[in-house]
């Protein structure tokens, strides 16, 4: 199926997408502030940028959008056009954050993943079942994990070829 926009329609489309406060940045936001966590955002000094760091638990979260991070759930679905362009662009971005958490774990932090579909859309987690594993990998959880529609797991740091 061919784009439905033009060139220029599309270009400005993307351009407007958000990096910073997004709704879902937003959810987790509260979810943290609700459950008493302090933290800062977008922490600049450290690597990736992070979405939230709770320096007093030395862990730090992510919220990745499915599309963006290559996540493998229904968000997630290849461009029909220009895809070998979509599927570079985004492995990039795959292996940035993979090289992000590396650098992350080898100071000391913990490494949260919290993906867009756990946060959004017809299978999201409700605010209580995502605040409860956000409280139990944040004041006891071990190494890095993520969070998608299934609950909490191990986070696996993969590279671009083992994904796309």
């Amino acid at each position: 199926m061919a784009d439905v926009h033009n060139p220029a329609t599309r270009s400005k489309n993307m351009r407007a997408i958000g990096t910073q406060n997004t709704a879902i940045e937003k959810r987790l936001a509260a979810l943290l502030t609700e459950a008493g966590f302090d933290y800062t955002v977008q922490d600049a000094t450290l690597p990736g940028r992070p979405d939230f760091v709770l320096e007093a638990w030395r862990c730090i979260l992510f919220t990745h959008g499915c599309f963006w991070h290559h996540h493998d759930c229904y968000l997630f679905k290849v461009p029909e056009t220009r895809t070998e362009f979509w599927l570079q662009k985004i492995g990039k971005n795959v292996a940035r954050d993979a090289r992000d958490i590396a650098h992350l774990k080898a100071q000391g932090w913990r490494v949260m993943v919290v993906w867009e579909c756990a946060l959004r859309g017809k299978r999201k987690l409700s605010d209580a079942a995502l605040r409860e594993r956000l409280e139990e990998w944040i004041c006891g959880g071990e190494g890095c994990a993520q969070i998608d529609t299934q609950g909490i797991a191990a986070l696996a740091v993969t590279s671009h070829s083992d994904r796309v």
